[in-house]
């Protein structure tokens, strides 16, 4: 028989650093108002896929009632979308995404500290290679971009897709995320780009890293829709990736060093916003007080730092736009909210508006635009079944509108549905907010 003692000390517990606050567990009542908001929970119908059952998970743990050992509770803490759907919806205000990722912090910690068994040695190597050198070392990061532009413009890519090369490696899913690259990159160096007319404001741009290689379009656009506005624009140097991915993935610290390095960067510039055009980043870097909030060298300067993020429709919506030089831009859109700007930052009503200022567009609405399209940074890597399911339910409501264009503002979003799109052979195109602003600054008759 065994001993209560020898199962208790079986068991692995909450310890040392970013523990889920108990406080936060406790505040759930579970009163299951965040059941029919759950992307997981609608697509399973299963209580522990639900937020109210993570959550009890959670609170297992810090009573010692089961450890984090339990296959159950890493399954689900990884099967969480993370997106914050749930806040939006919570009558106890239960800050959700918080003890998730501490979570997932602490199932990494005990991996690292030989308390639970360690990834295999694959996944050890890609978590190596993605959080502790492309997104740490942008150089290196635009070098990668750079050998996957080369895959694409070669003809390397359209051989590996009609050979079938791609699906006997079991790469062929994956690979239909990856997005054309651009051809020229953003690379901050302290450039400033002048108002157009007199200059209300002084803004920096975060160029990030996904953004400033694949979407790197859509940095110039937004710096064009800005200097339209009276804003001067300028991409401080030194600045690096937002940490997103790393907070999200249980390195915690890797998010930390990321964080200090952009807050150092945009510092003593006088700013009176740092715009974010990817909700994601945004949704992060807003939170940098949190994340530095036992850090007393650095608490304050985050929280400074977070109070002037904007994200580039929230910035736009709210100060007067310049409606004057908008011309008529005559196509049908449809809207899908990226999670990390509707749920997490609470910004839905503003790119609306903007979408419907712009003259001759026709604003359609589709069914369930807030419900998670399965992306959620690299889920639809490491969870590609339930990605999948999400990203087809996001789908079919979007061409029931019979919109020619899909418009998000989350560079995840943007890969996950052109994606699904491009395997569908739709016609429907996928474009950022701002790509369609510019054009109708630019009298373009539609969107390229």
């Amino acid at each position: 028989m065994i001993a209560e003692s020898d199962i208790q000390a079986a068991r692995v517990p909450f310890a040392g650093d970013d523990t889920p606050s108990d406080a936060v567990i406790n505040t759930c009542v579970h009163c299951g108002l965040c059941l029919s908001s759950c992307p997981t929970y609608r697509e399973t119908g299963l209580e522990m896929f639900s937020p109210r059952g993570r959550i009890y998970l959670m609170k297992g743990v810090a009573d010692g009632r089961i450890g984090m050992e339990s296959a159950v509770f890493q399954e689900q803490m990884s099967a969480c979308l993370n997106c914050r759907a749930c806040e939006a919806v919570c009558p106890s205000g239960v800050q959700y995404g918080q003890i998730l990722e501490a979570s997932r912090a602490q199932i990494e910690q005990a991996r690292d500290d030989g308390r639970l068994p360690p990834h295999p040695w694959v996944v050890q190597l890609l978590r190596g290679g993605v959080f502790g050198a492309l997104f740490k070392r942008l150089e290196l990061f635009r070098a990668f971009s750079r050998l996957m532009w080369i895959y694409q413009r070669s003809g390397v890519q359209a051989i590996a897709r009609g050979t079938g090369i791609l699906k006997l490696l079991g790469l062929a899913e994956t690979e239909t995320l990856l997005p054309p690259m651009s051809d020229t990159f953003t690379v901050p160096q302290g450039q400033i780009y002048p108002a157009e007319g007199e200059t209300r404001y002084h803004v920096a741009l975060l160029a990030g890293c996904v953004m400033s290689t694949a979407f790197a379009g859509v940095h110039d656009a937004t710096i064009r829709v800005l200097r339209k506005n009276g804003c001067e624009v300028i991409l401080p140097p030194d600045q690096g990736c937002c940490g997103a991915l790393h907070v999200h993935g249980g390195d915690m610290d890797g998010g930390r060093d990321l964080a200090r390095r952009n807050i150092a960067a945009f510092e003593g510039m006088g700013l009176d916003a740092i715009i974010v055009n990817a909700a994601g980043c945004g949704s992060t870097m807003k939170e940098y007080g949190h994340l530095l909030h036992d850090d007393p060298a650095w608490a304050a300067r985050a929280a400074a730092f977070s109070a002037k993020v904007k994200d580039v429709s929230e910035f736009l919506a709210g100060i007067p736009l310049n409606r004057r030089d908008l011309k008529p831009l005559p196509i049908t859109v449809t809207y899908q909210e990226p999670c990390h700007l509707a749920h997490a930052q609470r910004i839905s009503a503003q790119p609306r508006a903007l979408l419907r200022a712009i003259p001759g567009l026709m604003l359609k609405e589709m069914h369930e635009s807030s419900l998670c399209c399965g992306s959620a940074g690299v889920y639809n890597v490491t969870q590609p079944e339930m990605a999948a399911q999400l990203g087809e339910r996001k789908l079919n409501n979007a061409e029931a509108t019979k919109a020619e264009v899909l418009v998000t503002a989350n560079p995840g979003c943007h890969m996950q549905l052109a994606g699904g799109l491009r395997r569908r052979g739709s016609a429907m195109r996928v474009h950022h907010i701002i790509e369609l602003l510019d054009a109708a600054y630019r009298g373009a008759s539609s969107v390229q």
